[in-house]
């Protein structure tokens, strides 16, 4: 039991900042103890009635007392509460105050305000929660905690909105990626008896889908580039073996260009014979053996008449167009005035 009364105690702590809230959970913390009638009425600590008799009266006195003091000792823990729940700041407002009704009351008007100001501000909360809307880079649950904080605020002010009316915001402030469950909503259920958890529910598990579509196909991406890094290593050590290796496809042999034409070495130089028509060292019979050389260019296969070396070549004159710098002459005349005796 200990426990759980020290647990009761963690009163929240005001800051000058979310009064309505505040109060709210105050109030609720102060019934739970017995203690809020007094902190809303207040309490008489009137002196014992009189005119009685003696004996009469000696009773009647003890019992109001008794009373009395078991009034003054719950409103001292009320107002005992109302402190441990403000800050240093906001303390010295409410340290002449004796009964817990007065130290409320100094709160309540000066953070919650008068009905005007009131007025101002459900008037800003009615205008945001009609344009809110949720983006489409915004979590399903980080808007609707957003909205349900507007409409809390809201009945804290004294506005207290319909069931439907929070329903049909919910359906109409989705993005357009949401259309095809709202879609299913509004054509399986009866929006006039739909409850507002039934309504949160749907596009949280839908964003719960998507989600999961999207970390699968993140991880197939990741995937893929993991397969393309490791083949282009493999295509780069086989870029660098390629020159080692024989590949064999669609019936055709590759090999490396050094294997297949292997050069002559020495001793196949030994077996080459001079040929006695083009004069040069070769395997077997002579390519132009038969054929007639020329005098003139010294190659085979025509003679000296048909040689094209020989034949006249018409060139054709034209003339080059040079642009020469021109020449500039400058002269100048500067005249001076010489006395006749200085000549």
């Amino acid at each position: 039991m200990a426990g759980s009364s020290s647990a009761e105690l963690r009163t929240p702590v005001f800051n000058r900042e979310n009064y309505e809230f505040w109060s709210i959970r105050m109030k609720t913390i102060l019934k739970s103890h017995g203690l809020w009638d007094l902190v809303e009425n207040g309490f008489d600590a009137s002196d014992p009635k009189k005119g009685k008799g003696k004996e009469e009266g000696s009773m009647a006195a003890e019992e109001e007392k008794s009373t009395s003091v078991e009034i003054l000792m719950k409103d001292a823990r009320a107002l005992g509460l109302i402190q441990s729940a403000v800050s240093y700041q906001i303390f010295p407002r409410i340290v002449n105050e004796e009964t817990s009704k007065g130290a409320w009351d100094i709160l309540k008007q000066e953070f919650r305000g008068d009905k005007q100001v009131r007025s101002v501000k459900l008037q800003g909360l009615r205008r945001e929660f009609e344009y809110t809307r949720m983006k489409d880079s915004e979590s399903f649950s980080v808007y609707v905690a957003k909205l349900f904080d507007l409409i809390n605020q809201m009945k804290s002010y004294g506005e207290e909105l319909s069931r439907e009316r929070v329903v049909q915001k919910l359906l109409i402030s989705l993005p357009r990626s949401y259309d095809s469950i709202c879609s299913v909503i509004e054509h399986s259920k009866d929006l006039d008896t739909l409850e507002i958890q039934e309504v949160v529910a749907f596009p949280k598990n839908f964003e719960l889908r998507l989600d999961r579509h999207t970390e699968n196909s993140t991880e197939k991406a990741f995937t893929s580039l993991n397969i393309e890094s490791k083949s282009s290593k493999n295509g780069s050590s086989f870029g660098s073996n390629k020159s080692q290796k024989n590949w064999k496809g669609n019936g055709k042999n590759w090999s490396n260009k050094s294997n297949s034409n292997p050069k002559p070495n020495a001793s196949n130089e030994g077996t080459k014979t001079l040929c006695k028509h083009c004069e040069k060292l070769h395997y077997g019979k002579c390519w132009f053996e038969g054929k007639p050389k020329c005098r003139g260019c010294g190659k085979f296969g025509h003679m000296v008449r048909d040689c094209h070396g020989n034949q006249s070549v018409q060139k054709v004159n034209y003339a080059n167009h040079v642009e020469e710098a021109g020449t500039l002459f400058f002269a100048c005349n500067v005249m001076t005035d010489v006395k006749l005796n200085n000549s």
